[in-house]
Order: C-alpha cells, then sequence, then structure tokens
C-alpha cells in the first residue's frame, strides 16, 4: 500500500496525466475507431519489443541524464539498467463507463519497464507502439507499473491490474471482483472491494456525462481538451526528452493520435502530474 505523504511523480514530458480511453495505438491498434474495442493486453511479442525499445542504447543514454538530472548522480556514473518484468500497464475504459454490452473494465494504455540506477533510483519506461514500431514515449519516476502488476497478481492470479487515473486508483479485476490495491481505491471501493457492477454504476456516475461527445467534453473545461493531436516528440535520445518541467514535449494525445475515444484530459484533475506516495 501507498504510505500517506504524497509527492508529484515527475515525467519526461506530461504524459502522467491519462485522460480516459487514449489507447488505440498498442498492439497494432493505431488507427482504431472511436467505436472499437482496444485490446486488452499485450501479446508476448509486444512486450518483446517493448522491452527492446526500453533496454536501447539510446534510452539507456536518455536514462542516465534523467537519473542525473537532480546531481545525485552523474551522468557517467548513473548505469541505468532494466529490472524486472516488462508489463502492460491499463486503464479504465470508456466503454465500461459508457455502459457498452460486454466492454472490459480496463483496457491497454501503453508498455512500461522499471529502470534501475547505480544509486538505486527508480523510473519507469513507457513504451507504445508508434506506426509499426514500439518507441519509449515516457520516462517517469518510481515502480508503480510493475510495482501493482505484482500486488495484483498476488492478490487475484490472473485478474487484469489497471488504473483510474481520475483518482489515483489503481485495482486489479477478474471474473465479476474488483479489488483495491491502494488507498485511493480502498476509499472508492472500500478495503474489501466491490462488484464489477457495483463498480460499473460508480464509474458512470462518476465520468458518464464526460464521455466523448458530450457537452463537457466539447467545452475543453479546465484548458485541457483537444482531440487534435501532435506529432509524438521526445523520443528517447532525443536533445529534449528528459526534462521534466517541458509541459508541451509529449502528451498522451500525441502519443495515441488516431485513437478514438479520447475524454476530456481535465477529468484527471488534481492527478495532472501523476502522483505517487514516497515509500
Amino acid at each position: 500500500m501507498k504510505p500517506t505523504s504524497r509527492a508529484p511523480r515527475l515525467t519526461a514530458a506530461v504524459a502522467a496525466c491519462i485522460a480516459l480511453g487514449t489507447a488505440g495505438t498498442l498492439a497494432g491498434a493505431s488507427t482504431a475507431a472511436a467505436d472499437s474495442t482496444p485490446s486488452l493486453t499485450a501479446a508476448a511479442a509486444d512486450l518483446t519489443e517493448a522491452r527492446k525499445a526500453a533496454t536501447a542504447p539510446a534510452t539507456l543514454d536518455t536514462l542516465s541524464r534523467f537519473f542525473a538530472r537532480d546531481g545525485a548522480v552523474a551522468r557517467s556514473a548513473a548505469a541505468p539498467r532494466a529490472e524486472g518484468a516488462t508489463v502492460p500497464v491499463h486503464t479504465l475504459s470508456p466503454a465500461f463507463v459508457a455502459g457498452r454490452a460486454g466492454a472490459s473494465v480496463a483496457q491497454l494504455e501503453f508498455v512500461a519497464t522499471k529502470a534501475v540506477s547505480s544509486d538505486g533510483q527508480k523510473a519507469s519506461v513507457w513504451a507504445a507502439r508508434v506506426g509499426s514500431a514500439w518507441q519509449v514515449v515516457n520516462i517517469a519516476t518510481g515502480d508503480d507499473e510493475l510495482r501493482y502488476a505484482q500486488l495484483g497478481a498476488a492478490k487475484l492470479a490472473g485478474g487484469t491490474v489497471f488504473k483510474e487515473p481520475q483518482i489515483d486508483a489503481w485495482y486489479v479485476s477478474k471474473g465479476t471482483k474488483v479489488l483495491p490495491l491502494d488507498e485511493d481505491a480502498i476509499r472508492a471501493v472500500g478495503s474489501k472491494g466491490t462488484t464489477l457492477a457495483a463498480y460499473g454504476n460508480r464509474v458512470r456516475a462518476a465520468y458518464g456525462d464526460k464521455l466523448p461527445g458530450s457537452t463537457y467534453a466539447k467545452k475543453g473545461v479546465a484548458g485541457g481538451y483537444d482531440q487534435s493531436a501532435p506529432e509524438p516528440r521526445a523520443a528517447a535520445g532525443s536533445s529534449q526528452a528528459v526534462d521534466e518541467r517541458d509541459a508541451g514535449a509529449l502528451t498522451v494525445s500525441s502519443v495515441t493520435a488516431g485513437a478514438g475515444a479520447v475524454l476530456a484530459v481535465s477529468l484527471c484533475g488534481v492527478t495532472a502530474l501523476r502522483l505517487r506516495r514516497r515509500g
């Protein structure tokens, strides 16, 4: 579980505020239509290719600069390495929020690989399919993705671990069960979890009026909604890739340009810089 103190999770670009429905470029779905069903998980070959991108020389060089950004370790001594498994990362599905028959509770968002520096710093390297190739699209501090994947597997073997980014909550779901993996999820569904049906009712009440095509989305409230997306930038090894203060370097919508069902980014609210607990 997460300790109670919060700190911003620094990212190589502001890709941490993941809006619902931005998946679609993964596992070959780069031009998914708005009413299509995104892939639930990544194939073994996808995980292999994503890990290759996360451990490529250019990525390791970018990680060295990322770990050295505050002077904690010299860039030449950072010696970043991949550790643990490369895991698919899922988020709450807009089709599920909309109550679409047969919709999965979560959909694939990106694939993450944990990186560790010589002084013990941790980072999560995010990769997505951009065109025909897997590319690194973001680097974030910490190892939330792998850690929650492991917690979920231990709590509900064979379940799907996913995040509800609007409240920074992590869950694992299988069959009719939705179980919490952190304090935010416990506050939402209780320590013993809830049923899939009850969880669906909760998220429809919370976000059902904020789906694509809604008045909320069309207004672009909070200055965060724009379905037109630039081309992905700040790939590993580029000159601008590791400055976590560069809000324009890369957004989730730019990574997933062409994917359907983008929910208003402003839903992320306080998680505009993805928060994690220190521990």
